[in-house]
């Protein structure tokens, strides 16, 4: 059964004529019969009653017409549907963001994708910068957005933003009254850290080798899921921490936290598509929005 055939029926059944229905399907009288025939012929029905030269609509017929009216009205939802979604008028996409750039960096381009294209759901899930490639990677988000480096030659990378992360440490702290904090320094105070996989995390050990101190000789008093939860065990003095600017701004302006003497380097904000899977039109808008090609950055 095809919906080709199901359209010749319901205009055969409509105009009770062959030739009628032949004439505004614009189709031959000989391709619409032979439609009807194969349709009734491969369901061993009849739903037709060749009544003269002319045909009838029986009881068969008369019970299958709403049901090949409601399938065609589906096909045309269907159809419309997928209109929609070439229009951007409607759809949905998906997307991955590593915790700093879900909370300081995604939120007011969210609001101007979505005030552009009110009809696409946006759905937005948040992880490390490792669950959010393994997310793109796996299928699970269209696009991922991470701050950490990504080895993964199936993802392409696109820089779209960037920001500084800062060492912060509470009013009292050894390190807050230093106009210098030396690199060897930082192994002598206690840690507050994100886990290991985010961007933060590997940021800062990155920044640390490259000043010539082992990450591993860090004294970590605790390691915590999320910005919020680093924030706040920093603010009641179990450690120094390293955190987006961005991310601490609230807790520096309010004198809660202040930033030490030692210069991390900025690092850029990524966007994460896979090269092989299907890119959605609401996929490639967004991409557009943020002023970037569908291609990026590779590794």
């Amino acid at each position: 059964m095809t919906l080709e055939r199901l359209r010749i029926f319901v205009a055969v059944a409509e105009r009770q004529h062959v030739t009628a229905a032949a004439r505004a399907l614009n189709l031959t009288q000989s391709a619409v019969s032979n439609a009807i025939a194969a349709l009734e012929a491969e369901h061993d029905v009849q739903l037709f009653d060749r009544v003269g030269r002319g045909v009838v609509l029986n009881q068969t017929g008369q019970a299958f017409l709403p049901e090949a009216r409601a399938v065609l009205a589906r096909a045309a939802a269907a159809e419309a549907a997928l209109a929609d979604m070439s229009a951007l008028r409607r759809g949905r996409l998906t997307l991955f963001a590593s915790q700093t750039i879900a909370s300081a960096w995604l939120p007011r381009r969210l609001a101007a994708f979505h005030a552009a294209h009110p009809g696409v759901e946006l759905d937005v899930a948040i992880g490390n910068t490792r669950e959010v490639a393994e997310g793109v990677l796996g299928g699970a988000a269209e696009l991922g957005l991470v701050e950490g480096e990504i080895d993964q030659p199936l993802l392409d990378q696109t820089v779209v933003g960037s920001d500084r992360l800062a060492v912060l440490v509470t009013p009292d702290h050894p390190w807050a009254g230093l106009r210098r904090l030396e690199a060897q320094t930082l192994a002598t105070q206690a840690w507050v850290l994100r886990e290991a996989g985010s961007g933060t995390r590997s940021t800062l050990e990155a920044a640390l080798r490259n000043a010539g101190v082992d990450p591993a000789a860090l004294s970590i008093a605790m390691t915590l899921p999320s910005n919020e939860a680093v924030l706040a065990a920093a603010e009641a003095g179990a450690g120094a921490t390293a955190l987006s600017e961005s991310v601490a701004y609230g807790s520096v302006a309010a004198g809660r936290l202040v930033t030490a003497a030692f210069s991390l380097p900025e690092r850029p904000f990524r966007l994460l598509r896979h090269r092989e899977r299907y890119r959605s039109k609401a996929g490639d808008a967004f991409v557009s929005a943020m002023g970037m090609s569908g291609r990026g950055m590779h590794p």
